[in-house]
């Protein structure tokens, strides 16, 4: 069974991240309520639309996904 997408992006995190997803990465760990088990990229896009004030951009989700659905799926 592939990773869950937040697993997935949990690779990204570092103490001074330099590009977006990395600092996605770091702002998701911290965002308790994260749909840590999905793989729904659907129910991700939504809880984000609606949690995701961290996130500045959708793109940067999109992004991650696409690596991500690339990778692990």
């Amino acid at each position: 069974m592939a990773k869950s997408f937040y697993h997935f992006l949990m690779k990204f995190r570092h103490p001074k991240p330099k590009d977006p997803i990395g600092h996605f990465a770091n702002d998701a760990y911290q965002d308790h309520s994260f749909p840590k088990t999905s793989s729904d990229y659907h129910e991700i896009s939504v809880y984000l639309e609606l949690n995701g004030h961290y996130l500045k951009s959708l793109s940067t989700f999109d992004e991650a996904w696409d690596l991500y659905d690339d990778t692990e799926r």
